[in-house]
């Protein structure tokens, strides 16, 4: 997985955007961030997951996601090492990242 196949899934999401925050680019989805790239280097993404999802991708692929360090961590922010990464893993994050930072009528779900 490399940057550039990061940033091609991330926007490929409905009414996903690139912009900037912190000098590395992020994703957004009516202005709600729910991916970054390069931090803390060039070789890693970050998701915003839900935090039970979190658990659960970092337990099964701890070479691949690793929860932030402190109280963005808790909140589900999740990094992502892109050489570790398969498309299918990082695919189905950012869609999960994407559906926590949309809003319920964007993404189909019910209230």
């Amino acid at each position: 997985m490399t940057a550039q196949d990061f940033r091609r899934m991330a926007l490929e999401l409905p009414e996903a955007t690139e912009s900037s925050h912190m000098a590395h680019p992020d994703f957004r989805v009516r202005g709600k961030i729910f991916a970054t790239l390069g931090y803390p280097d060039e070789n890693w993404a970050m998701v915003k997951l839900p935090p039970e999802q979190q658990e659960m991708l970092s337990k099964a692929e701890p070479a691949v996601f690793v929860p932030v360090k402190g109280g963005w961590g808790r909140q589900g922010a999740t990094t992502v090492r892109l050489k570790a990464a398969k498309k299918v893993q990082v695919r189905g994050a950012l869609l999960a990242a994407w559906g926590k930072a949309a809003p319920k009528r964007l993404t189909g779900a019910r209230h």
